[in-house]
């Protein structure tokens, strides 16, 4: 006699995403125009391919994160900033397209500031952009970024925070920040893991006060 477990298996809850081929860049433009910026889920398109996905809390929060932890170091050394969220990215000539988690303009901030669009490549593309990552894309979003001239990207992926640089069209890893070099990268996935206990403005206020104190450091060398 055979006999069939029931224990249920637990289950992996994927990102939401679909993948559409053979979409003309007039194709993609109309729908992004009919549907406009006030959407939840965000693109990736290259040549052809559209990829949609909807973001999980999971990857929201720790970009949230990542969003406050740079607005505080700005903030500690009296620079200026704009941040732009999920700004859609666009080449025509290059027929793609791409959208992140969230992103900045820091050394470009004064070329862009207070214009309504973004146009590239007349404009510059962000000086740093984040991704908190997920599985299953069917494209590589580090070549997009790549062919769009962004100079840094910072990944967070399996509560690791990885930094890349682009180095002659392709990004290499790096141990730190080429913005920030002082920045304790190997410190924040504990300060992303604290959040859960602590509570978001409290690891905020802590991150504030350790950028505080490596820059005080940093005066008195």
């Amino acid at each position: 006699m055979t006999t069939t477990s029931t224990t249920e298996q637990p289950q992996v809850r994927a990102e939401p995403i679909v993948t559409l081929r053979g979409v003309s860049w007039q194709t993609y433009q109309a729908l992004m125009h009919d549907v406009g910026d006030n959407r939840a889920w965000r693109i990736a398109y290259d040549q052809g391919i559209l990829e949609i996905r909807m973001p999980l809390p999971k990857h929201e929060e720790p970009k949230r994160l990542l969003e406050s932890f740079i607005e505080v170091i700005v903030d500690e050394l009296g620079i200026e900033l704009r941040s732009l969220g999920a700004l859609t990215l666009e080449r025509e000539d290059l027929t793609r397209a791409v959208e992140p988690d969230t992103c900045f303009y820091i050394q470009n901030e004064s070329r862009v500031r207070g214009q309504d669009k973004i146009n590239l490549p007349d404009d510059p593309p962000p000086d740093l952009v984040v991704e908190s990552d997920y599985k299953n894309s069917s494209i590589n979003k580090f070549k997009l970024y790549a062919e769009l001239g962004v100079p840094e990207i910072w990944r967070y992926h399996q509560n690791r925070l990885e930094v890349y640089q682009l180095i002659e069209g392709q990004y290499e890893k790096t141990q730190q920040s080429p913005t920030f070099s002082f920045l304790p990268i190997a410190e924040i996935p504990g300060l992303i893991e604290q959040s859960k206990t602590m509570g978001q403005r409290a690891v905020v206020r802590l991150f504030r006060q350790r950028i505080q104190e490596i820059l005080a450091n940093q005066s008195l060398d």
